[in-house]
C-alpha cells in the first residue's frame, strides 16, 4: 500500500506512533523516505556472507521483518544452515505484518518475533546485532545502557550493524543537508504537506545526535572497532566488532 498517512491536513498532529496505519504502508514509507534503504541491506548481506561467524541473530526494532526475511535469503543463497534470529519490535501491528512476510518466505521455523521494549530485553549469546533506524526513537538517558548490553552479548568477533538519522556538527551544514533530504522525499512523491506534517509529528520523539557522539557511545560500551560504513547526507551506518 502506498503511504498516504500524513497527505490530508490534519486539525491536530500527535507524535508518531508505530500503529496499524502506519505498519500497513510501512514499506512503501521506509522505501520513499529513507535514502539508500537497500543499500544498507546489501551491507547487511555483505557482513552475512564475509564477516559473520556464528550465533544467533537479533533484529532490535525489526519492524515489518524486511531485514531478517533477507538475511534468510542470503543464508539459503549460500546453502548454508540456517542461524536462529529474532526479531524485537513493540509495535504490535509491525509484528503482526513480519509474521506473515516471513511465513510467506518459508522462514517461519528460523525466525521468531518479540514484543518488547529494547532497554527491557535479554539478548542470547548471539553472532550479530541489527539495529536499524532504531536507537533515534529512545531517550538519550537509555541509549548508552542499551549499546552496553548488546556489546555485552555478542560472541567474541560478533558484528554490530547501526543505521541512524544524524545532526551534523555545524548548524548551518545540517540545515543545507536536511533541505536536500527533503528535496529526496519530494522526488519520491511526497507534498508539502506531508513533509511538513511528518517532520512535525517526529519532533518530539526523534533525536538524532551527531557521528561524533555515535562513535563516542560505540566506543564507551566497549567497540573499540567501531566506524562509519556508509554515509548520504543526515543518514549514516555503523559497523561495531567485538
Amino acid at each position: 500500500m502506498r503511504d498516504e498517512v500524513f497527505k490530508n491536513e490534519l486539525n491536530k498532529i500527535s507524535d508518531f506512533d508505530f500503529n496499524e496505519a502506519v505498519a500497513s504502508v510501512f514499506d512503501d514509507m521506509v522505501e520513499r523516505s529513507i535514502p539508500n534503504y537497500h543499500e544498507i541491506h546489501k551491507i547487511i548481506a555483505d557482513m552475512c556472507r564475509r564477516a559473520y561467524t556464528s550465533g544467533k541473530i537479533y533484529d532490535l526494532g525489526c519492524s515489518t521483518g524486511t531485514t531478517l526475511r533477507i538475511i534468510g535469503e542470503v543464508f539459503r543463497k549460500m546453502e548454508k544452515e540456517l542461524p536462529e534470529m529474532e526479531g524485537v519490535d513493540l509495535s504490535s501491528p509491525m509484528l503482526e505484518k513480519a509474521r506473515t512476510k516471513i511465513k510467506s518466505h518459508g522462514l517461519q521455523d528460523h525466525i521468531t518475533f518479540t514484543k518488547a521494549g529494547l532497554e527491557d530485553i535479554s539478548l542470547d549469546d548471539c553472532g550479530m546485532v541489527i539495529m536499524n533506524y532504531t536507537l533515534q526513537f529512545l531517550p538519550l538517558e537509555n541509549r548508552p545502557a542499551l549499546i552496553k548490553k548488546i556489546y555485552d552479548s555478542l560472541k567474541p568477533g560478533g558484528l554490530f550493524i547501526m543505521a541512524e538519522k544524524i545532526n551534523c556538527h555545524d548548524d548551518s551544514v545540517n540545515d543545507l543537508v536536511v533541505d536536500l533530504y527533503y528535496d529526496f522525499k519530494r522526488r519520491n512523491g511526497y507534498s508539502e504537506m506531508e513533509i511538513s506534517q511528518k517532520r512535525e509529528a517526529l519532533e518530539n520523539v526523534m533525536r538524532p545526535i551527531t557521528p561524533t557522539e555515535q562513535i563516542d557511545m560505540l566506543k564507551s560500551a566497549g567497540f573499540d572497532k567501531c566506524e562509519m560504513v556508509f554515509r548520504w547526507y543526515n543518514f549514516c551506518c555503523y559497523l561495531g566488532v567485538k
